[in-house]
Formats: structure tokens, C-alpha cells, sequence
């Protein structure tokens, strides 16, 4: 049998077989080198970032890579949030609630409950604005009201036993005492007698500040109650983001304040009186505003400073909202997030 079968068994034979072979060899080199580079033109016009923007990107996806994956919840809510694009599931709960609603009777608080689960679901912006607009209309019915339903957490009756004075009622439930006079209409604090049934609250209240959005949200406990808008610190003074308290002793009636700036000090009968009709004293506790003074919510006598930064750093609210909030939030339970 011959070695080399395709080239015949002699010398020159062999000798042209070699020849042939690096041929082949040096041929199939050549053919796989202009097919990895034709490859690799056409991957690039497809995938190079051409501007500047592109290059963005890529370094964006780049560095995610790095971080590693996303989880499942942050891209949902990357896509709804700037997109706009609804989350299906969350407009199939909503339908529920809104059916809660409807019923007849009214299941206010199936319906509060199952709409207050929604806010941490990724969503859109018109979405979660739904969402929170049906909850304050019901905030009118179950906590705004001398109403109470069955099965409420939040709100319930209570007996006036002998010696019992609102303000010791409001401070074992975590509330201030005007509060439970507002829902209960009652007018002289001192004017309760044992035996009456009124309503009480289950607190405490807390608020939730965006820098971003100008907007205080008010809840009580963990539920969402309803928003209001906020003017905050200007350029060079912002509000500090992190985590306050009410300030104990911090709750006033329009006090005498001193402008750290001018030196001025101001009276609330004066005519350009700055701080409105409230004022609420906060104290830092987590986060930049840790050791931090001199923050309070307030009032203001500029309204059309709502919804900008002009503050030196407080939180304005317009009057009528400063003295609701100033009857909800109670001092050390009360808490304050500050978030960009």
C-alpha cells in the first residue's frame, strides 16, 4: 500500500505532494482570514457606537455588566417610569380597588388597603398619580370623618373612661390631641365626659419629602393619607436629604423668629412676618441630616414661592396645609424623610 495515496509513490511524486499540501494549507490560512475579517466589518456596523450618545451607552451597558444583572423589579420599573408605559398588572389591581370602591356597600378599606400595596410596584407616572388620588379621596371617608369601618386598623372607637383628657388620649395613641378634635368636633379639648364614644387614630403620622418634585407625602403609619406641595432650600442652601424627627418642644404657633442672615427679628403680628402659621422644628437623625438644626416646616407669607427652591434650607407649605400637618405629626414619633 502506498504512503501517500493521493500523490503517487515516488521522489518527484512526493515531492509535488508536499508542495501541494502547503498550497492547501497556506490557501485555507488566506480563505479563513478574509472570512473572519469580513465578520468582523459587518459585526462592526452594527454594533460600533457611531456618536457620542452611543458611546454613552455602551459605557453605560459596560459598567452594568460590571454591577452585574438588574433585579427583575428595578428594570420593570425603569421601563414604566420613563417610558410612561403602564404596568398591565398594576392597571388589573387598580380595576379591583376602584370595583371595591363601587360596591355596594363601599369596601373603603379593602380598597385603601390593596391601593396602598400598589406604591412600591414599578409603575407609571400616571399610574402611581391614579393611584394616590383615589387614596386621598378616601383618606375623606375613613380617616377625615367621625365614620369608622369594620375591620380598620387605623381608626377606632373608644370609650371616655372617668378623668380622661384628650390630650392624654392623644399622646397614648400617638397623635396630638387636635386631630382627634377635628374628626370628633370637638371644640373645648377640656370638654370631654366619661361615658362619650369617639374616635381615635392610631398614629403616628410621617412625611416623605422629594427634593425632586417639590411634593410632601403624608402617612399615617405606613399608608399613604394624600400630597401636598412644598417650597425647599435654594441653591447653596439646600433642604439636607436623610431621615428627621419632630423636634420635642419643636411645635409652635407662630413664634417670634430672628432672620440668622439680617439679624432682624420678627413678630407675627408684623406686616412681612416670613414663617405663616406654623412652625414645626426637626431634628436630623440618619443620613446627611444627622446633628442637623435649624430645619423646621413652616408656613409662608410668599405662596408663589410653592413648588421652588427660595427657602434657606426649610420646608414651606402653604397655611391651610401647615396647620394640618402641624396637627398630625407628634414630636420624637413623628418621622421626616428627605430624599432627592
Amino acid at each position: 500500500m502506498a504512503r501517500y495515496p493521493f500523490f503517487g509513490a515516488g521522489g518527484y511524486g512526493r515531492g509535488r505532494g508536499r508542495t501541494r499540501i502547503w498550497i492547501y494549507i497556506i490557501s485555507a490560512v488566506l480563505i479563513i482570514t478574509v472570512a473572519y475579517n469580513i465578520y468582523r466589518i459587518a459585526a462592526g456596523r452594527q454594533t460600533a457606537p457611531q456618536t457620542s450618545t452611543d458611546i454613552d451607552a455602551a459605557n453605560e451597558a459596560s459598567a452594568a455588566a460590571e454591577a452585574g444583572p438588574k433585579p427583575k423589579s428595578d428594570l420593570m420599573a425603569g421601563a414604566a417610569e420613563l417610558t410612561g408605559e403602564p404596568n398591565p398588572k398594576v392597571t388589573e389591581l387598580i380595576n379591583e380597588a376602584v370595583a371595591l370602591i363601587n360596591a355596594k356597600p363601599s369596601r373603603i378599606i379593602e380598597a385603601r388597603d390593596r391601593l396602598n400595596e400598589l406604591l412600591p410596584i414599578p409603575q407609571s407616572r400616571r399610574q402611581r398619580a391614579f393611584v394616590k388620588e383615589r387614596l386621598s379621596e378616601l383618606s375623606n371617608k375613613w380617616l377625615f370623618s367621625r365614620t369608622i369601618f369594620p375591620q380598620d386598623g387605623l381608626c377606632e372607637t373608644l370609650q371616655v373612661a372617668p378623668g380622661n383628657m384628650l390630650s392624654t388620649i392623644g399622646k397614648r395613641h400617638k397623635v396630638p390631641h387636635e386631630i382627634l378634635m377635628n374628626i370628633n368636633g370637638i371644640r373645648n379639648p377640656q370638654g370631654l365626659r366619661a361615658g362619650d364614644v369617639i374616635k381615635v387614630v392610631n398614629g403616628p403620622f410621617h412625611t416623605r419629602i422629594c427634593r425632586s418634585t417639590f411634593t410632601m407625602d403624608l402617612y399615617l403609619q405606613n399608608t399613604f393619607v394624600r400630597s401636598f406641595p412644598v417650597g425647599l432650600g435654594r441653591p447653596g442652601r439646600e433642604t439636607p436629604t436623610g431621615l428627621w424627627h419632630v423636634k420635642p418642644n419643636g411645635k409652635l404657633i407662630s413664634p417670634t423668629w430672628r432672620d440668622p442672615d439680617t439679624g432682624k427679628t420678627y413678630q407675627a403680628s408684623d406686616p412681612d412676618y416670613p414663617l405663616g402659621s406654623r412652625w414645626i422644628a426637626i431634628e436630623g437623625i440618619k443620613g446627611q441630616a444627622v446633628g442637623r438644626t435649624g430645619i423646621a416646616i413652616h408656613g409662608t407669607k410668599d405662596p408663589e414661592e410653592i413648588g421652588t427652591a427660595g427657602s434657606r434650607g426649610c420646608i414651606r407649605l402653604h397655611n391651610g396645609d401647615a396647620i394640618l400637618i402641624y396637627n398630625l405629626l407628634v414630636p420624637q414619633f413623628s418621622k421626616v424623610e428627605i430624599v432627592q
